[in-house]
C-alpha cells in the first residue's frame, strides 16, 4: 500500500513524512526532490523507509549504470575499506597505477588525471586546454577561448555556469568567467565560424543529457572532429553521463566512429559508491600539467581507484555495452508507441531516453509524481520533458513494466 497521498505527498505520521520534514528543515533547498525517502537498494530496485519498492529509472543520472550494490563493486570497496582509504597524492598508493593504466587503455589514450566529481573534471579539462593552448599552440597569454554549445550542462561551479544558458543555474552568480564562446548545438558550420587564433578547445556533450537527451544530427561529431583537427584545437568530449556503457557503446562518441582528444568522465566511474572522475587524454595534452599546477586531496585516493578499477573491469568484456544496445532497441520501440498518446517526441540512445510530453496534458514533474505512485522513479527537465536512464543491469521484463507504467500515466489508465 502506498505511503503517500495522491501524487506523492507523504502521509502524515509515516516514516517518509518524518524524513522529508527533517530534510526540509535542516537542508539548504538547492534541490526539489520527489517526496520519496529511500533506504536501501539492490540491482534496479530501491526500497523506501516505509517498505515500498520502486524501479530506479534515473540511476543517479548514470552514476548507477551497474545498479545498486553490484556485488563486484561493493566487494572491491569493502576490501579496500579494510586496507587503506586515503593517502593524498603526496605519496603513491598501490591502487592508483593499475586503475589509471586500464582506464587509459579502455579509452585508447595514454594518461589519466583523476579527480572526484564531474564538475571538477570539467574544470580540470578547461585548465588543461588553456595550458596546452599557451604552451603547445602558442596562444597569447590570457587570451585562450573555449567553444561550448548552447543548452550545455557541465556542472554548477562558477566557471561552468559562466557559459551556461540555463538562467536558473546562472542568474545571481556573476561576475562570470570570461573565455568562452557559445554556438548552437548540432550546428557544425556555426562552430567552425567561431574558431579563431585564440581557440584552444571545443567542449561538448556528445549527447546533451540535462537538456533532455538531445542527440546531434548525423555527421555532427565527425564534423567537429574534422574542424578541431584542421584548426589545431582540442576536442573535449564530456562523457560524464553518456559514457561507460550508457548509450550501448563504451563512449557515446564511439557510435559516430569519433575519437576526441580528451574524455571527461565521472558518475558511473565511481560505481554509485564513491565520487570518481577523470580527464583522459594523450601525453602531448596532459604532459602540460606538472607538479603543483593542479591537484586534489581526494583525487586518485585508494578507495576511489579500487572502485574505479572494478568498473573498468566490468566494461572490458563489452557485456554491459551490448545489454544497453539491445535493451535500448526494445525501449525505443515501446516509447515510439507513445507518440501521439501523450508524448509528442522521443529521443533515445541505448538505455537513455528523453520524452517530450504534451504540455496540455501534464508537466514533466506531474508525470514523475504519477510514476512515483506506480512504483517508478524518473526525473523531469525543462518543463514537459522526462528522462529515463535505468541501470544497465535492468531485465527486459522490468523494462517492459516501466514502459507499461509510463503508458498508463500518459493515457490516464488506472489513475
Amino acid at each position: 500500500m502506498t505511503t503517500t497521498d495522491t501524487h506523492g505527498t507523504p502521509r502524515s505520521g509515516s516514516a517518509a513524512q518524518h524524513h522529508v520534514s527533517l530534510a526540509e528543515t535542516a537542508t539548504a533547498h538547492n534541490y526539489q526532490p520527489l517526496p520519496v525517502v529511500l533506504a536501501s537498494g539492490e540491482g534496479a530496485w530501491v526500497t523506501d523507509v516505509d517498505g515500498r519498492r520502486y524501479l530506479d529509472c534515473l540511476a543517479g543520472y548514470s552514476a548507477l549504470n551497474f545498479g545498486h550494490a553490484h556485488p563486484r563493486l561493493t566487494a572491491a570497496a569493502q576490501e579496500q575499506l579494510s586496507r587503506l582509504t586515503l593517502t593524498s597524492r603526496a605519496f603513491h598508493n598501490d591502487r592508483l597505477g593499475p586503475f589509471c593504466r586500464d582506464l587509459a587503455e579502455l579509452a585508447g589514450m595514454d594518461l589519466v588525471l583523476p579527480m572526484n566529481t564531474g564538475a571538477e573534471a570539467v574544470e580540470t579539462a578547461i585548465k588543461v586546454a588553456r595550458k596546452w593552448g599557451y604552451e603547445r599552440k602558442g596562444v597569447a597569454p590570457d587570451r585562450a577561448t573555449v567553444i561550448v554549445a548552447d543548452g550545455n550542462f557541465h556542472g554548477r561551479t562558477t566557471t561552468i555556469v559562466s557559459f551556461s544558458s540555463d538562467p536558473v543555474a546562472r542568474d545571481g552568480f556573476g561576475p562570470f568567467t570570461p573565455g568562452f564562446r557559445t554556438v548552437p548545438y548540432g550546428d557544425s558550420a556555426a562552430l567552425e565560424a567561431a574558431v579563431d587564433e585564440n581557440t584552444v578547445a571545443v567542449l561538448l556533450e556528445p549527447i546533451q543529457g540535462e537538456a533532455g537527451v538531445l542527440i546531434p544530427p548525423p555527421g555532427y561529431l565527425q564534423a567537429v572532429r574534422d574542424v578541431c583537427t584542421r584548426e589545431n584545437v582540442l576536442f573535449i568530449a564530456d562523457e560524464i553521463q553518456s559514457g561507460l556503457g550508457r548509450t550501448g557503446t563504451t563512449f557515446a562518441c564511439d557510435a559516430d566512429g569519433v575519437t576526441p582528444d580528451v574524455y571527461v568522465l565521472g558518475k558511473a566511474l565511481g560505481g554509485g559508491i564513491v565520487p570518481v572522475s577523470a580527464v583522459v587524454s594523450r601525453h602531448d595534452v596532459l604532459d602540460v600539467i606538472r607538479p603543483g599546477s593542479h591537484g586534489s586531496t581526494f583525487g586518485g585516493n585508494p578507495l576511489a581507484a579500487a572502485v574505479g578499477h572494478a568498473v573498468v573491469e566490468l566494461l572490458r568484456s563489452g557485456e554491459y555495452q551490448a545489454r544497453a544496445a539491445a535493451l535500448g532497441e526494445r525501449l525505443r520501440g515501446r516509447l515510439d508507441g507513445l507518440i501521439g498518446r501523450g508524448a509528442v517526441a522521443v529521443r533515445s540512445r541505448g538505455l537513455w531516453a528523453g520524452i517530450d510530453l504534451d504540455p496540455a496534458l501534464m508537466t514533466g514533474r506531474e508525470a514523475c509524481l504519477r510514476l512515483l505512485d506506480r512504483g517508478v522513479l524518473a526525473k523531469d527537465t525543462h518543463g514537459s520533458t522526462i528522462r529515463l536512464a535505468p541501470p544497465l543491469t535492468i531485465e527486459a521484463d522490468q523494462l517492459d513494466w516501466m514502459c507499461n507504467q509510463l503508458s498508463g500515466v500518459l493515457t490516464q489508465e488506472g489513475n
